[in-house]
């Protein structure tokens, strides 16, 4: 039954036309092993890993092994979508991108993406609860408003991909960002909102400002220009805070060009640099995966962790074999004798 709903999955992965997939669709949760997401992130508890991904109301699967998966097709929010986001984001209806959660003073806090393709008129929202299990008697998330806003012609910026760090001396601080003036960063308070006095500054670029003689062209938006770079992720390893990034172009399947770099700093706030001593702000990085044409026609939107006693890299690929399709990837990561992560 596993391998039916996943071919199932696949086509309706697969199908261009949206009615068809709402169709075909499963309603109840089911199992698979072949896990069809894009922008996963991950969380470990009580004996269970916990995934959500873009997707209506927020893609949420189950696993205890981290290969076979329970799909939970109603989302997390279902028809709980709060009504702010509407009125942020006009042309924004359910489809929530790029999720990111993280457990602190006692509550998984979840933060998500509003917004519409290639445009910057966007919003980042928050929700909370005391537990990832969806059979508890306790669970439940709780609406805790709009993060950050962004908005065309306003901003030089686009309030998408949040990603939330605890530093060392657990001030929480978020990263995001999608082309534009590219990755931003903020400091939060205690209830995960932005720090009183504090404005977003920029952390990391796909080329050095005004450097976009060799850049190629957008052939996703004609608004978003050629800083392509996206889906921040900061993972603290050693005595540093790892900078990870998607350079280029996501979600066209077989002819995405999507990779991922990374640049680390002694200070949760940068400057980031490369193994070179580049700036990220300046278009530095060190690529770290990118499609090989033969499993993944490319890699990104990633996260890292030290999960359940192990260093974990996970992303979504588009498959290859599989037309294009994005797929979970997971690594492990390992460690150079300099400090610098490579995947196994």
């Amino acid at each position: 039954m596993k391998h039916l709903l996943t071919a199932i999955l696949l086509t309706t992965t697969l199908t261009a036309n949206a009615q068809e997939q709402r169709q075909q669709w499963p309603t109840e949760p089911f199992t698979t092993d072949t896990l069809m997401v894009h922008d996963p992130v991950m969380a470990y508890e009580n004996g269970t890993y916990y995934l959500y991904a873009t997707g209506m109301g927020i893609q949420m699967a189950t696993s205890k092994d981290r290969k076979t998966w329970t799909v939970y097709p109603q989302g997390v929010l279902k028809d709980e979508i709060p009504a702010w986001t509407h009125d942020s984001v006009p042309d924004f209806k359910k489809h929530i991108w790029a999720p990111d959660l993280i457990q602190w003073h006692g509550r998984w806090w979840m933060m998500y993406s509003c917004s519409s393709f290639g445009v910057n008129t966007s919003a980042i929202g928050l929700i909370s609860n005391t537990t990832l299990d969806p059979q508890a008697d306790d669970y439940k998330w709780r609406d805790e408003g709009c993060v950050i806003a962004s908005k065309g012609k306003r901003n030089d910026w686009n309030a998408i991909d949040p990603n939330i760090i605890i530093d060392d001396k657990d001030q929480a601080w978020m990263t995001w960002g999608s082309f534009w003036d590219g990755i931003q960063l903020i400091r939060l308070d205690d209830t995960m909102h932005p720090m009183k006095g504090w404005k977003p500054r920029t952390i990391a670029r796909r080329h050095a400002p005004g450097n976009f003689s060799h850049a190629e062209e957008n052939p996703t938006s004609k608004f978003a220009g050629q800083n392509a770079i996206e889906a921040p992720f900061i993972m603290k390893h050693g005595g540093y805070y790892y900078l990870f990034v998607s350079w280029d172009y996501c979600c066209r399947g077989a002819k995405s060009n999507y990779r991922v770099a990374v640049g680390r700093s002694r200070s949760v706030e940068g400057p980031y640099v490369d193994r070179l001593g580049m700036d990220m702000r300046l278009g530095g990085g060190n690529l770290l995966i990118e499609g090989d044409k033969k499993a993944f026609e490319a890699l990104g939107h990633c996260a890292a962790y030290h999960l359940n006693g192990e260093d974990l890299f996970i992303c979504h690929g588009y498959s290859a074999p599989l037309g294009g399709a994005s797929i979970l990837v997971q690594k492990k990561i390992g460690w150079t004798a300099d400090g610098w992560p490579e995947l196994k």
